[in-house]
């Protein structure tokens, strides 16, 4: 992978930005910005950086960040996106809800500030992918990491009734919802035991898989459908495989089910925006260039 010296390096004095995270080989961030680097005819340069989750390496990458005028900032992936929120100037107020950063910005005097578009990107995928969804009625959560914490306080301020969060560690799940009853998110929240998540889904209409069970190479994802009903929705945010065992369980019950992909396309575009000072649209020919990407990668 390339480290943050050789990545200044390779951009030559253009701007640049870059994804980081542990692991990153398997990001599909870089074909994403790439795409629309290309299309716009930018000159710019957007890479993955593998970083251990250190206290040193962090702070390493923000005084890169800070130190680098050519830099416009990173986005950040498992397992960086709580941890590297203590390491910037300031954090917008939905990131501050949320407690956690995904996107990072690099503002012309060096301070960097610390954004998240998880939930943004979960939600414009979620319209797209299951246009008649509606949150009227209660949703469960499995997982309570850093994306997990993007789409709960969306479900939430989206108007959801209830949110069940069932978690493999509870106390995370716990911890989860405490801190977003002290942000002022809501109330309206459920820790459900991770044994009976099945038992969840009895009157819920959305299903969302936010932890990394199932991803490629990785744990399988064990999860009974038979209490959703018919007009559920299923969203896995993996994309890696793009059909999970989870989607095509979905698919075979005849639910609505939205692959992972969408959140990736959607999350990065307000980044982008603000790094390259360049409108962009998630369309077709994106959603084509990433998945020609990732069959070659």
């Amino acid at each position: 992978m390339i480290d943050l010296e050789r990545l200044r390096d390779t951009a030559a004095g253009r701007p640049f930005a870059f994804v980081v995270g542990w692991p990153i080989r398997h990001s599909l961030s870089p074909a994403l910005h790439g795409h629309w680097l290309a299309r716009h005819r930018l000159d710019g340069l957007y890479g993955r950086l593998a970083l251990e989750p250190t206290a040193p390496g962090l702070d390493a990458l923000a005084d890169f960040l800070r130190a680098t005028p050519n830099a416009r900032g990173c986005n950040l992936t498992l397992p960086h996106k709580v941890a590297f929120l203590s390491r910037v100037d300031r954090v917008e107020p939905l990131a501050a809800r949320i407690g956690a950063v995904n996107t990072i910005v690099r503002h012309a005097d060096g301070s960097l500030e610390g954004r998240n578009t998880d939930g943004y990107g979960f939600l414009e995928a979620l319209r797209q992918g299951a246009p008649g969804w509606r949150p009227k009625t209660p949703a469960l959560l499995l997982g309570a990491g850093g994306a997990a914490r993007g789409i709960a306080v969306t479900l939430l301020e989206a108007g959801c009734p209830e949110l069940r969060i069932a978690n493999r560690t509870r106390a995370t799940a716990e911890k989860l919802r405490d801190d977003l009853v002290a942000a002022g998110v809501s109330t309206g929240i459920t820790v459900i035991d991770w044994e009976d998540r099945g038992g969840a889904l009895a009157g819920a209409g959305l299903l969302v898989n936010a932890t990394s069970l199932g991803m490629k190479g990785g744990l399988s994802l064990d999860m009974p459908l038979d209490a959703l009903s018919a007009e559920g929705v299923v969203n896995d945010i993996v994309y890696e495989p793009l059909e999970t065992d989870l989607l095509r369980n979905a698919g075979a019950r005849g639910l609505t089910a939205v692959d992972g992909l969408g959140m990736l396309l959607h999350q990065g575009r307000p980044g982008f925006e603000t790094w390259f000072n360049q409108p962009v649209a998630v369309d077709a020919a994106l959603r084509a260039a990433v998945l020609a990407a990732r069959e070659t990668s």
